[in-house]
C-alpha cells in the first residue's frame, strides 16, 4: 500500500468512526483563497495533487465502485493524471461534471456525507443538500475536519508578522477606505459587513504578510462597521508596534480566536456577507446569534480592482524592473539552451535570480511555469525533479511566471524556440494564430459597460477557424501587490457572476491577455501580457470607450511567427509595441543583453 493509498485508508477508518458514509475535501481555507497556506493543503497531502484549483469526495465504503473521485478544470486534465493515483480516484471534469451531481449518483441512499463549513460556501452547501435530499441523504457540518485527526505532522498555520502596506504604493489610506465601506454600508442601511478574503482585508487595512506562499496576505478577519471602524481578529504574534500605530485607534484589534463569539454577538444587526467569498460557517455563526444576513458583493472587490492613478503608476514600474529581468533571462535561454544542458528547473531558478538582481522583488507571484516541449502543454505545469525535463534543441519551450514588487504584481508567459534550426510549418502557425489572438485583444476598442464574456472571442477567433481551441480563460484580474488572480473582471468564455465574465470592464483594472494553444504530448505555446483598462478618445464617438494599455514589455519570439500570416495592422501592433519594449527596457540593460533586445525589437 502507498502513502496516498495508506492516508485514503485512514481516512474512511476516521469518517467510519464519526458515522459518516462519506467526505468532501477541497482546496480552500477558511478565507476560501486561491492558493493556501501549508496548513490548509489537505487536497495535495491525501492525493498528491499539486494544483490549485480541486475537489475530492470520497466514499467511506471502499467497495463501492467508484468510491472516490476528484474534480479538476480544464487546466488540470493532464496533470491530475500523472500526479493522482487512478485506482484509488476517478477523474472527474468541471464544469461538465460537480460533485453535488457525482454525489447524488454514487452516494448511498440515505447517505450521511461530511463537509467542513469553514471550508465551503454557502452556494456549495445548498446544491449538495439538495442532492442528497432527492436520495433521502443529508449534509453533515463536521466539528473538526476528518483530515486534521489522520495528518500528524499536519504544519500550524503561519506566526509571520503582519507587515505595513505604505500609503506611497497604496495609494490611499486604510481612513479612505473604512470611510468608503462606511458609506457604503450606510447607503444600504447596513450595519457592518463581514470581511473575510484576505486579499480584500490587505486592501482595505494597508497591510500585507507572507502567510500564504506568493501572495502577500495575513492569516485575519475584519468586520467593518457603518460608522467607519472596524475590528480586526488576528494572532497575537503577528502585531508589531508599527502595525499598532498604522492601524490606529478606529481599528480595533481582537485575538483572531475572538472571531466567531464576536459574530455571534452582532444580534439584531444588519448585516452584509458576500456568499462568494465567505464560507458556510460564518453564514452559520450570525444566524445563530440573531443578525439578519445581508447577501451583498464584499465592499472592497470593486475598489481594490479599479486601480487608483498611484497603483497604475507603480505597476508600470514594477513592470519596467521585470521587464528588464525577464528579457535578461531570455538572452540567457538563447544562449545557453541550445547546447542542451539547460533543464526546467535550473531554468526556473535562474529566472528568478535574474528578478531578484532587479531589485525589490519580495516573492514570485506563483510557482514559474516552466515547461519544456510535451511539459509545456500541461496548462499549468508544476516542475518537479521526477518530471523535470532539458531544454532540447529544436524544441519549443513555455515559461510564465511573475514577481511580487510593492509596487505591482506582475505575471508573463513566453513561449520560445530553442535552437539551432527553425521551427516546423505547424509551430509556427499555431504560434502565429495565438499571437493574432492576443494582438485582436490588445487592439480591442469597446463601449463603456462591456464585459470580459464579450471579448474573448477576440483572442480565439483565428484558432477556431482552424479547428482549434484552448480550455482556459483568456484573462483575470491581477492585484496591486496582492493575488495574482485577482477578481471581479475576468476575460472568458462564460459569463456568470460567480466567473467574473459578466462584470463590466472599468478604468484603472488590469487584467492578463493570455490565449494559447496545446498539443498533448508534443509542446504547448501561450503569449501572457497584462494590460491596463483606460478611456480611448474616438473622434465623433457618441459615447463612452475604453480600450487597453499594455503593461508587459518584454520581446516575444521572432523565430516562432510566420509573418506572411499577419495583417498591415498586426505588424503595426508588433513593430509598435516593440519599440515601446526598447524604449522602456533598453536604458536598463547593457552589453550582450542589450544588444539582443535592440535585434528582438526590429520591425518585422
Amino acid at each position: 500500500m502507498n502513502t496516498h493509498e495508506a492516508r485514503l485508508d485512514a481516512l474512511r477508518k476516521e469518517l467510519q468512526r464519526q458515522g459518516l458514509d462519506g467526505f468532501v475535501i477541497p482546496i480552500s481555507d477558511e478565507h476560501m483563497s486561491e492558493y493556501v497556506g501549508a496548513y490548509a493543503q489537505r487536497l495535495a497531502w491525501l492525493t498528491g495533487f499539486g494544483g490549485s484549483a480541486g475537489t475530492v469526495a470520497v466514499l467511506t465504503d471502499s467497495a463501492l465502485e467508484p468510491s472516490a473521485a476528484i474534480f479538476v478544470d480544464g487546466r488540470y486534465t493532464l496533470q491530475v493524471r500523472d500526479q493522482v493515483d487512478g485506482r484509488l480516484y476517478a477523474y472527474e471534469s468541471v464544469p461538465q461534471t460537480n460533485v453535488a451531481k457525482w454525489l447524488g449518483t454514487h452516494a448511498p441512499a440515505g447517505a450521511r456525507i461530511g463537509y467542513d463549513a469553514w471550508l465551503h460556501g454557502k452556494g456549495w452547501v445548498a446544491a449538495v443538500t439538495k442532492a442528497l435530499a432527492e436520495k433521502d441523504g443529508e449534509l453533515v457540518a463536521v466539528a473538526a475536519n476528518p483530515v486534521d485527526a489522520i495528518w500528524d505532522d499536519r504544519p500550524a498555520p503561519s506566526p509571520a508578522p503582519a507587515l505595513v502596506h505604505a500609503d506611497r504604493f497604496a495609494g490611499l489610506s486604510s481612513q479612505a477606505k473604512r470611510e468608503a465601506v462606511s458609506e457604503w454600508l450606510t447607503e444600504r442601511k447596513l450595519d457592518a459587513a463581514v470581511i473575510s478574503a484576505l486579499d480584500s482585508i490587505a486592501w482595505l487595512l494597508n497591510i500585507r504578510g507572507s502567510d500564504v506562499e506568493r501572495t502577500p496576505v495575513t492569516l485575519s478577519y475584519v468586520i467593518a462597521h457603518a460608522d467607519g471602524t472596524a475590528d480586526l481578529f488576528i494572532a497575537e504574534e503577528k502585531l508589531t508596534p508599527e502595525l499598532r500605530q498604522h492601524l490606529g485607534n478606529a481599528v480595533r484589534i481582537q485575538p483572531r480566536e475572538g472571531f466567531v463569539p464576536a459574530l455571534h454577538g452582532l444580534a439584531g444587526k444588519r448585516i452584509a456577507v458576500d456568499p462568494e467569498r465567505a464560507v458556510q460557517a460564518i453564514f452559520t455563526a450570525l444566524e445563530q446569534g440573531g443578525a439578519t444576513v445581508i447577501e451583498e458583493r464584499d465592499p472592497t472587490v470593486l475598489p481594490k480592482a479599479v486601480k487608483n492613478p498611484v497603483e497604475q503608476q507603480g505597476h508600470r514600474d514594477a513592470q519596467a524592473r521585470d521587464g528588464a529581468a525577464v528579457s535578461r533571462f531570455l538572452r540567457w535561454i538563447a544562449t545557453e539552451a541550445p547546447k542542451g544542458g539547460v533543464d526546467e528547473l535550473a531554468a526556473a531558478a535562474r529566472l528568478q535570480r535574474f528578478r531578484e538582481d532587479s531589485g525589490d522583488l519580495r516573492d514570485l507571484s506563483f510557482d514559474t511555469i516552466s515547461g519544456a516541449g510535451p511539459n509545456g502543454a500541461v496548462v499549468h505545469y508544476r516542475v518537479s525533479e521526477e518530471t523535470n525535463r532539458v531544454l532540447e534543441p529544436g524544441s519549443v519551450y513555455l515559461v510564465d511566471s511573475g514577481g511580487q514588487y510593492p509596487d505591482g504584481t506582475t505575471d508573463i508567459t513566453r513561449t520560445v524556440w530553442i535552437g539551432p534550426g527553425a521551427p516546423p510549418a505547424e509551430v509556427k502557425d499555431r504560434f502565429t494564430r495565438v499571437l493574432k489572438g492576443h494582438i485582436a485583444l490588445a487592439r480591442a476598442v469597446f463601449p463603456r459597460g462591456t464585459s470580459g464574456s464579450q471579448l474573448d472571442v477576440l483572442a480565439r477567433q483565428f484558432l477556431w477557424s482552424a479547428g482549434l481551441d484552448y480550455a482556459h480563460g483568456t484573462g483575470h484580474g491581477v492585484g496591486s501587490f496582492l493575488s495574482v488572480h485577482e477578481g471581479p473582471q475576468r476575460i472568458a468564455k462564460s459569463g456568470g457572476a460567480q466567473a467574473g465574465g459578466d462584470q463590466e470592464l472599468l478604468p484603472g483594472m488590469i487584467l492578463s491577455d493570455e490565449p494559447g494553444y496545446y498539443k498533448t504530448g508534443e509542446y504547448g505555446i501561450r503569449i501572457e501580457n497584462l494590460v491596463l483598462v483606460e478611456p480611448r478618445e474616438i473622434a465623433g464617438a457618441e459615447d463612452a470607450f475604453l480600450g487597453f494599455e499594455t503593461l508587459t514589455l518584454v520581446p516575444i519570439d521572432r523565430a516562432l511567427v510566420d509573418p506572411a500570416l499577419l495583417a498591415p495592422e498586426e505588424r503595426a501592433w508588433w513593430n509598435a509595441y516593440h519599440a515601446r519594449v526598447l524604449e522602456v527596457i533598453g536604458p536598463r540593460l547593457e552589453g550582450a543583453d542589450k544588444a539582443w533586445l535592440e535585434a528582438q525589437c526590429q520591425p518585422l
